[in-house]
């Protein structure tokens, strides 16, 4: 489970890059009740996604030319210089050398070989989310590549995950775990076959009580669906969207455990 217990190679911060942040501040607040809190004259237009006074998120313009509205995914490093090294060295690509965010920690922006953007954070004063894995907060990251093989071998070198198949109707499924801790207690997310027309990517996916009526939001505050709303047996339900500038996540109603 997905957790603020954050180890070396755990989910631990999670930005939307948007063209317009009022816009998406008023969308995700409809959507999943979050308010936006400016991080400040400093910050660039940067601010975090809060709920009930927690962070979940976070949100900002867009910085990098021709970057496209998304979702990014970042993962908990004790050293941003020497990750970004690996994966240059492994065949991935640098797009944000990295630098200190002021005093809250050190990040870099890179993307893996099979073409999957995603970021590191190295903390310093701020540590990550300040909640997951409850209503309307991120639950499970999920890597969509074009060879899972060659994904897991590439981030596996670079934060020591581990992993188990799960048989799920039609495809093969790879469950992702930290290398700390009991390896189901450790699992945040999982790896999967790109399907075809979709672009590598890592994809978000936000607890929720009902993926029906959640997708039903999405769409009135003019977001869109890309997978309708389904049952996976033994996981739960789950929907694919994209909001109202085009940046794809994912909903999920986890089944009870047993």
């Amino acid at each position: 489970m997905l957790s603020t217990d954050f180890v070396t190679g755990a989910p631990n911060w999670l930005d939307l890059g948007s063209p317009d942040t009022a816009a998406s501040a008023e969308f995700y607040g409809a959507v999943f009740g979050w308010d936006l809190q400016p991080a400040g004259p400093d910050a660039g237009g940067y601010g975090f996604f809060q709920k009930n006074g927690r962070t979940l998120a976070a949100l900002g313009p867009l910085t990098e030319e021709g970057a496209s509205p998304a979702w990014t995914v970042y993962f908990q490093t004790p050293d941003a210089d020497a990750t970004a090294k690996a994966v240059e060295q492994a065949g991935g690509t640098v797009r944000v050398a990295p630098f200190d965010v002021m005093d809250a920690g050190r990040m870099a922006c890179l993307t893996d070989p099979g073409g999957a953007d995603f970021a590191v954070w190295q903390p310093a004063a701020v540590k990550g989310l300040e909640a997951a894995s409850e209503g309307g907060t991120l639950c499970w990251a999920e890597l969509h590549a074009p060879d899972p093989a060659a994904a897991l071998s590439f981030y596996r070198a670079l934060f020591g995950w581990r992993s188990r198949e799960m048989p799920v109707p039609e495809m093969t499924y790879t469950v992702l775990s930290t290398a700390e801790g009991e390896q189901e207690d450790a699992s945040f997310g999982g790896l999967a076959t790109v399907q075809e027309g979709m672009e590598p990517r890592w994809m978000p996916y936000f607890d929720t009580a009902d993926v029906d009526d959640t997708v039903s939001r999405t769409q009135e505050n003019g977001g869109s669906v890309l997978v309708p709303a389904s049952d996976v047996p033994d996981v739960g339900r789950i929907a694919w969207l994209a909001d109202s500038f085009g940046a794809p996540f994912a909903v999920i109603a986890p089944r009870p455990a047993a």
